[in-house]
Parts: structure tokens; sequence; C-alpha cells
């Protein structure tokens, strides 16, 4: 029975934590929900803010249109519409429910280190979607239009008609790719903060950064090299803040640690001053 009691009082953490876990699920995808019917009675308003940069290259000329080719097609884009913005805007509840599920656990100066990545997540992502929007986006739009062709001496010409859910798609999937490559400070001065990478070992694999990051922005984004260079160049600067960044916190440990051995040496000091033999 004693046995029994007490697997069931190692068992209870383990529930109580799961519970918690459960409820901050829970309230998470209530959010999204919530935020993803909002968005819908919204939907033509944001599908017309993420249509406005082509709009804009358009101004003036005639007969330009978007369109669909299947029978559900604008219905099922305006639902990723607004799943996807209901998505973005209750990002930072999501990530406070995170917070509160984890920060029980942490010690406070541990909450303090933690905080300031919490609030440079969503900035971070923000940045990077906006810098798409309205930096990339004219000018990898332009870029394809330049293939337009009038259909002089007598050839056909060639007109963008963009199909509604390709071009959204690529909208939403172009700003996801940059607001996530915006948090690679974050990724690499936690991994710094908990001793996994060093400042040294950032600035030694330099050149392999370099040649990983114009891989994947060739990748991710459209096979254009506006694109791709416009990705991968934030990265690289990104890349030179995380180094600058892991090189503060390891300074910061060092003299935590110095701090901590000074202080030991102190009180082992005044212990042996102390001791009756020194009386």
């Amino acid at each position: 029975m004693a046995l029994i009691k007490d697997l069931d009082d190692r068992q209870m953490p383990l529930l109580d934590h799961l519970i918690e876990l459960r409820n901050r699920l829970m309230y998470s995808c209530a959010a999204i929900m919530i935020g993803f019917l909002i968005c819908y009675f919204f939907a033509e308003q944001i599908y017309a803010f993420l249509v406005r940069p082509l709009a804009d290259i358009y101004e003036g000329q005639t007969g330009r249109r978007m369109i669909y080719t299947g029978l559900a097609e604008a219905f099922f884009t305006y639902l990723k519409v607004a799943f996807w913005a209901g998505t973005f805007l209750t990002f930072p509840f999501v990530a406070s429910q995170l917070w509160m599920f984890i920060a029980p656990g942490l010690y406070r100066t541990e909450k303090q280190a933690f905080l300031p990545f919490l609030i440079a997540t969503p900035v971070l992502f923000f940045l990077g979607g906006a810098m798409v929007y309205y930096f990339i986006f004219p000018l990898a739009w332009r870029f394809f239009l330049s293939f337009e062709t009038s259909g002089a001496d007598g050839s056909l010409p060639i007109e963008l008609e963009a199909r509604v859910a390709e071009y959204l798609s690529l909208v939403m999937k172009l700003i996801f790719a940059f607001g996530l490559s915006f948090q690679l400070p974050v990724a690499l001065t936690l991994l710094g903060r908990v001793g996994l990478i060093s400042s040294e070992t950032l600035a030694r694999n330099r050149r392999y950064a370099i040649v990983i990051v114009f891989v994947v922005a060739a990748i991710i984004t459209p096979p254009d090299i506006i694109s791709q260079i416009g990705l991968a160049i934030p990265i690289l600067l990104l890349y030179e803040i995380s180094i600058f960044a892991v090189r503060i916190v390891e300074r910061r440990r060092a003299e935590a640690e110095a701090a901590e051995e000074a202080e030991e040496h102190g009180a082992s000091g005044t212990n042996l001053d102390r001791s009756p033999g020194n009386g």
C-alpha cells in the first residue's frame, strides 16, 4: 500500500502538468477560433490589403482583374485568409499561454532572462512581414510583370491573370517565411544562453551560414533574384546581430560566475577566520 501511495504521489505532479498543458492548449485553440470568426467577417478587407501591392502596380490600367477557376476556390480562399489573419492576430495571446505554462517552473532570474525574448518574438515577426509586404512585394511583382508582351508583329499577347488562391497562398507563405526567418536572433541567443553554441562558433562558421542562407532563401521564395536577395541579406544581418547578442550573453554569464566564485571565496575565508584555531 505504501508503494502504491508513493507512485501516486510521484504521478500527481506529471498529471497536474498535463492538465495545465491541456488547459493552455484549449485556451489557445479557442482564441484562434475566435480570431478566425472575427477575421472572416473582414475577409474582403483583409483580401484587399494583401492584394494592394499588385493593385498599386495595376493602377491606371484597364481590364486588369484576378480570377478563380474553381467553383469553391474563392470561398475556401477567404477561409484561408481569415484563418491566417486570426492566427496572426492571436499569436501574442498564444505566446502568453505558452509563457504561463513554462513560467512556474523557472526561477525569478530565469523569468527575467526569458521575458525579453518573449517580447522580441512577435516584434521581429511583424518586422519580417512588414518588410516583405512593403519592400519585397512591389519589386518582385514588377519583375514578374516585366515578362508580359503586347503581342506585336502578329504574335499573341502575354498577360497576367492571377488566380486568387495562388496569389494569396504565395503572399501568406512569404509573409510567414520572412516573419519566421526574423526569429533567428532569438533562436541563436537562446541556444547561446543554454551553452549549446558560442559566439566563436558562429563567427567561425560564417561562410557556411552564408551558403545555407542563400540556399534556404532560394527554396522558400519565388524563383526570382529579388525575393532571394531580399530574404538572404536581412537574415545575414540578423546572423551578425546574433553573434553580438551571444557575446553579450557570454560576457554576462562570465561576470555572474566570477561574482559567485568571489562570494564563495569570501565566505570560505570568513569561516576560516572564525575557526577556533585562529582565535
